[in-house]
């Protein structure tokens, strides 16, 4: 079956006010307009547009767990749609933050149930059993973001240009001091717990950071970090004094064009700065936050989940198994991602549950039935659908299992 489902977009206060309207085609709320969820996710299910083909069932969770066997297929033991596929704008940065591995999920659940902690409790870190790896597709021309930690050479290198940036005699005691702190290359765990935690001497340091970053750049420097300096600025304007202005600068800049996807697994610490995507997620609501945010920060369990390996930026490339289609597989079964993009006929094959959006043009799906999605609608796609063809001049993204 194709089933319409649609949903309003979550207000969080980062959101962007016109862009998912703007790409969807919709009459924007005037609030802002964060995140649009496609998906079984309890935090907001999608609604049944006619719950009369769902047995009056009036949202896709209500649905799933009246009916697993057929919404669900090969996933039905679980009674549990595995992924959540989103529309995301940031209109401001996100919280840096990070997400646990299954095994540290389940451990974590377990442990804050046996200490009683209850699930919509602020300080909450774990509110299910289930990992949350994610991926970001770019829609709009540039998506700003940090992600993962830069070496410590690199590390140590950005502080002494900051220091260099001091007035001469003026007081650098405290870069002095994390520069040291930094001084191996297994420090980055301790400089990184230390700024965390807080205090006068870490106030300090973020105020100096701040200060030194906003000026103009010191004889010699060659510009590399201007991008990361340009961001600690603009996040000490949205986050005055939190560590995470400093943590920003030992994490890696990155700035993603149309079309490329980062590829978040577990343990990376990152954080959205600005822009458009199509997001997929495992369905968990699972989040370590580590600074730029005013809600609850747990450092010894973000320490333990965070994963400090320097690695290349993760950057996913595409399969293109036919013209106008291109396939994003993570390392994880939980979801994969399917772009159409219009001109000649392409065809997957479904493996389980689906959720197809279009944004842009009209795009024709067939399977074991048809339908016809026009720019701004979104289908629920039952797997014995099995072999999907897409057809005509438009944009649609499919979020299914991997």
């Amino acid at each position: 079956m194709f089933v319409g489902i649609t949903n309003r977009p979550r207000p969080y206060a980062w959101g962007s006010r016109t862009a998912i309207a703007e790409l969807l085609g919709w009459e924007p709320s005037g609030g802002p307009e964060a995140e649009l969820w496609l998906g079984a996710h309890p935090g907001s299910p999608s609604r049944i547009v006619d719950p009369g083909v769902t047995g009056g069932a009036a949202d896709l969770a209500a649905w799933i767990a009246d009916d697993p066997g057929a919404t669900l297929g090969p996933y039905a033991h679980s009674a549990r749609l595995p992924f959540l596929l989103k529309l995301l704008a940031a209109g401001s940065p996100l919280s840096l933050q990070a997400h646990p591995t299954a095994e540290q999920a389940r451990e974590g659940f377990r442990r804050e149930n046996e200490a009683g902690v209850p699930l919509d409790a602020p300080h909450r870190n774990y509110r299910d059993e289930h990992p949350k790896p994610e991926l970001i597709y770019a829609l709009s021309e540039r998506f700003e973001a940090l992600c993962g930690f830069r070496t410590a050479a690199e590390c140590r290198q950005i502080l002494a240009v900051l220091r260099r940036r001091a007035t001469p005699g003026a007081q650098v005691v405290p870069i002095d001091g994390l520069l040291e702190l930094a001084a191996s290359d297994d420090a980055l765990p301790d400089v990184v717990e230390w700024l965390s935690r807080g205090g006068d001497d870490v106030d300090a340091v973020v105020d100096l950071v701040a200060d030194l970053a906003a000026r103009r750049p010191a004889p010699g420097e060659d510009g590399l970090f201007d991008t990361a300096f340009a961001t600690a600025v603009d996040l000490a304007a949205e986050y005055p004094g939190d560590p995470g202005i400093m943590v920003s600068l030992l994490l890696n800049r990155v700035s993603l064009r149309r079309g490329e996807v980062l590829y978040l697994p577990a343990g990376n610490i990152h954080a959205y700065l600005s822009g458009l995507g199509v997001e997929l997620m495992a369905a968990s609501d699972n989040v370590l936050r580590g600074g730029l945010t005013p809600k609850h920060v747990d450092v010894p369990e973000l320490m333990n989940v965070l994963d400090f390996t320097p690695r290349a930026v993760p950057v996913l490339a595409p399969e293109r198994p036919s013209p106008g289609l291109e396939v994003y597989r993570p390392t994880v079964t939980d979801f994969l991602l399917v772009r159409f993009g219009g001109g000649a006929q392409a065809t997957f094959p479904l493996e389980g549950p689906a959720i197809a959006i279009c944004t842009r043009g009209s795009v024709s799906l067939s399977g074991a039935s048809s339908t016809r999605l026009d720019r701004g609608s979104a289908v629920y796609i039952t797997p014995d659908e099995g072999e999907i063809t897409l057809a005509g001049d438009g944009e649609v993204f499919v979020a299914t299992t991997g």
